[in-house]
């Protein structure tokens, strides 16, 4: 893939002369104002811009460099700017830098330092592609198809992780389409029965006067049809893991089975007086509220406690602090790829359409909406319209300040490093990168308290 280098300049001989000092493997693009500078933005989204503060119709001074500076930032904010001021003019520099330019270079031009400049940025552009490739394929976790970068859920992935190599019988509760079956595969997968069966049933798919037979077998002659003996689901698991997804569906009768055989390790096929021992780990799944069906007397309590050995209530996407994003971001570049459609990207009214949207179908919904928006995009941007997303537009000017961007990302850095450091002070400001004292003003500044019993009160 060419590099891709923009040049803001409105001096034609500076253009010149700056074309001059790159190699042909650049692709190089010049625009001599913000406006042509933005149309050139959104056309080759450069990695690499160079930018000129004096801009006319301020040539003189540097308004319309800091405007575009500012837009720059919020349209591309994975390019990297070099900010080209006088050689008097440091405090423009150091503003520039503040505001989030990467790097500055001060005329007169000299060709050795300028390419020197521009291509530590491009190996800086280089490093950070690489490491969010290497981000996205960990995902925040190490379990295969899970997405997660928020606290809720790399909590739920710890706790997987840790519950997996055991045997013990869990259940995974949450809403339709939060991905209970890629946790109940995880299980299986992280743990000793990986390379065994894994044999998932949905309690509420099948009728109930089939589910007995299709969960327990049956012998020969046992009822009209059975002209042979059929091993059920349970048995074809053995030695593995037996997923029951919807068992909050199950009937009454076929519960008390169900207990007996989560007791003794036999299962009893339909017509058949022998039991059959059988070696597996059971999961189970339930997006219902099973303590109001123990209450409404549709679901037994003693069946429960033997279920729930281990519980993971899967957090709605909506509660999932920023997953949503990073959710789509990832469908985006997969999808994508399976549709011969690379390089797709959202449009700022579509990322701000995400995080919006309350998601009542969860990370099931999400599939869809993406799926929809990589088919119906025009060109390489997908937009809040091709993702049937609605933009609140009432909400675009807090999200697009930036200082408030960059308060709630510092202070739910902080939250997370004070979580996962069990609130311990020097951990966490090394996790973080900073001095204690440091850590002290801005936890004063944001008002976090700093002990686990007063977040958690």
């Amino acid at each position: 893939m060419s590099k891709r280098l923009l040049i803001v300049e409105d001096d034609p001989g500076l253009q010149s002369q700056m074309r001059w000092c790159f190699s042909e493997d650049l692709e190089v693009t010049v625009a001599a104002d913000r406006e042509s500078a933005l149309a050139a933005l959104r056309r080759n989204e450069p990695d690499v811009i160079t930018l000129d503060l004096g801009l006319p119709p301020d040539a003189g001074g540097a308004s319309e460099g800091f405007i575009l500076l500012e837009e720059i930032l919020r349209l591309s904010p994975l390019s990297k700017i070099i900010v080209v001021t006088g050689r008097e003019d440091k405090e423009n520099a150091v503003k520039a830098i503040g505001m989030g330019a990467s790097d500055f270079y001060q005329k007169p031009l000299d060709a050795d330092i300028l390419t020197f400049v521009v291509n530590r940025a491009f190996r800086l552009a280089e490093l950070e592609r690489d490491n969010r490739e290497l981000t996205r394929q960990r995902n925040g976790t190490s379990i295969k198809g899970i997405v997660a970068a928020s606290p809720q859920m790399l909590a739920i992935c710890r706790t997987l992780e840790k519950v997996a190599p055991t045997d013990v019988t869990t259940l995974i509760t949450g809403e339709t389409g939060t991905g209970k079956e890629l946790l109940a595969r995880a299980l299986h997968d992280l743990g000793h029965r990986a390379k065994q069966p894994f044999v998932a049933i949905n309690c509420a798919a099948i009728p109930e006067n089939l589910l007995e037979s299709e969960l327990f077998g049956f012998e020969k002659g046992s009822f009209t049809g059975a002209t042979q003996s059929k091993k059920g689901k349970i048995e074809n698991a053995n030695g593995g893991t037996l997923f029951l997804d919807e068992i909050g569906d199950m009937p009454m009768a076929l519960q008390a089975k169900l207990l007996r055989f989560l007791q003794e390790r036999v299962v009893d096929r339909v017509g058949s007086v022998k039991p059959i021992p059988v070696d597996v780990r059971v999961v189970c799944a339930t997006h219902r509220d099973v303590q109001e069906l123990i209450t409404q007397g549709t679901f037994r309590e003693d069946l429960y406690y033997r279920i729930s050995e281990i519980t993971l209530d899967v957090p709605a996407l909506r509660d999932r602090d920023g997953d949503g994003l990073v959710i789509a971001q990832s469908l985006l570049k997969s999808l994508g790829k399976d549709m011969d459609r690379p390089n797709l990207a959202f449009t700022e009214d579509a990322i701000r359409a995400i995080k919006n949207h309350p998601w009542p179908g969860n990370v099931r919904e999400m599939i869809n909406k993406v799926k929809r928006a990589t088919i119906m995009a025009d060109g390489k941007r997908v937009t809040a319209a091709d993702l049937e997303l609605n933009c609140d537009e009432e909400s675009t000017e807090s999200q697009l300040n930036l200082r408030q961007v960059r308060e709630n990302a510092e202070r739910a850095a902080i939250m997370q490093a004070l979580q996962s450091c069990g609130f311990n002070m020097a951990q966490a400001s090394r996790l973080l990168g900073i001095t204690r004292p440091t850590l002290y003003n801005l936890t004063d500044k944001y008002r976090i308290e700093t002990s686990s019993e007063s977040s958690s009160a």
